[in-house]
């Protein structure tokens, strides 16, 4: 009896040994983990390239204060054009390598002013596939699972096409035999065979719903002293499918602001305006749609149009919360509204919800509620530098939107 007691009280401090064991393993993982995620956020809060005025005397540890961050050396910007520094946390575990670009002081015509874009796409976009009615009554889908939505038609029997017409025409002419269409899908170039049907009203269709051109109004941010803008700090993406139009080509002409869709909470507002597309009104050509907004050129002659406004760049280092304004035109000129950048966000400095701001201007406020669509593109202003430019509405709080750096526009 006693020797079983015994043995059960090995037992129990046996048990009781291989808890510890396993709660130390726990807190070992945890403190691992902890760690690892600790590197991880540092590694993302610390920007890839860093750009230098040559003007500017600072080192990169002024410039990107980071607790527990040292870096290899201080940098003055005089001493050449690039320089490659490691950081380290706690001055022992290596987190990355930084780039520091040196740069001539950049200065940009800032703008605010609305625009209207006209854009065609790069061949004929396939919006999304459909029945038909055909002319014995029944009904079919002849390009299900064939075609897909976000498909930009290329080609139609080896012959290029660039408008619905285009390709109404071709399949006319095909008579109800099958066709070949060359797709872009994904970045691939692929052929799809499809059977064309007779419809009720005896045209032959392939039962797609298409698009080859789309417009909108936006806003010009800056303009390039070679005569390149950008404008809207994010790329105009197909409504029906929600990817990044891919575009041919396109034009930027004057637009005017006849009314405002206050915002509020849970409804986003609008600029409602009109596009003048006739010949005498164009301001210049689009040729990229890309992530971080909408890019072209500018003639001369054109840029006499604009209110411009010579300025510096503000690279993203240093970019601070606190007082900022918003040049944009809602009062029938450009003007600059108060507001404040209320967070930064390190983890996204490269894509266009990189900073949070929040208008503040009680004028503004009033005519607009906040930030509405068509506002984007409009530039921030801080210290007398363009740093970035308006982005996105929050949908809960119209008073509140995101921003991009104006270096992610301008690269």
């Amino acid at each position: 009896m006693y020797l079983k007691k015994i043995t059960k009280g090995c037992d129990f401090l046996k048990k009781k040994c291989n808890f510890r064991r396993l709660l130390f393993v726990l807190l070992l993982a945890d403190i691992i983990c902890a760690g690892f995620f600790g590197w991880k956020i540092t590694e993302q809060a610390i920007p890839d390239t860093v750009y230098l005025s040559k003007k500017e005397e600072k080192g990169i540890s002024e410039l990107r204060n980071l607790p527990f961050v040292t870096y290899e050396d201080t940098i003055q910007t005089s001493k050449g054009n690039a320089y490659w520094i490691s950081c380290k946390l706690f001055d022992t575990i290596p987190v990355k390598k930084i780039k520091i670009q040196t740069v001539e002081e950049d200065k940009v015509s800032v703008c605010g002013q609305p625009v209207g874009l006209y854009m065609e796409t790069k061949g004929v976009l396939i919006i999304d596939t459909g029945e038909i009615v055909q002319a014995d009554g029944m009904t079919c889908t002849p390009a299900k699972n064939i075609a897909k939505s976000g498909d930009y038609i290329l080609k139609v029997n080896g012959e290029t096409i660039q408008t619905k017409k285009e390709l109404i025409d071709k399949i006319q002419n095909s008579e109800g035999k099958e066709v070949t269409l060359l797709v872009e899908r994904d970045e691939e170039e692929i052929p799809i065979c499809i059977q064309p049907v007779k419809a009720q009203d005896l045209k032959y269709k392939l039962g797609i719903w298409v698009r080859d051109n789309t417009q909108g109004i936006g806003t010009l941010t800056f303009l390039t002293k070679e005569g390149t803008y950008g404008a809207l700090g994010h790329g105009i993406s197909d409504t029906d499918t929600g990817a990044l139009l891919k575009i041919s080509q396109g034009e930027l002409y004057e637009a005017q602001v006849v009314s405002v869709v206050k915002g509020g909470r849970g409804t986003p507002g609008e600029l409602s305006g009109y596009i003048d597309y006739s010949e005498g009104k164009k301001l210049g050509t689009i040729e990229k749609n890309q992530e971080n907004g909408v890019y072209g050129m500018i003639g001369i002659q054109e840029q006499g149009k604009l209110p411009l406004c010579q300025m510096s760049i503000g690279y993203k280092q240093e970019v601070c919360t606190g007082e900022a304004e918003i040049l944009t035109n809602v009062e029938g000129e450009v003007k600059a509204y108060r507001a404040q950048i209320t967070e930064i966000f390190p983890e996204h400095a490269d894509s266009n919800k990189a900073f949070s701001i929040e208008v503040t201007d009680e004028t503004l406020l009033g005519i607009t509620g906040g930030i509405v669509q068509g506002m984007s593109g409009s530039p921030v202003i801080q210290n007398g530098k363009l740093i970035g430019a308006v982005t996105h509405v929050f949908v809960q709080d119209s008073t509140k939107g995101y921003g991009i750096f104006a270096e992610k526009m301008l690269e």
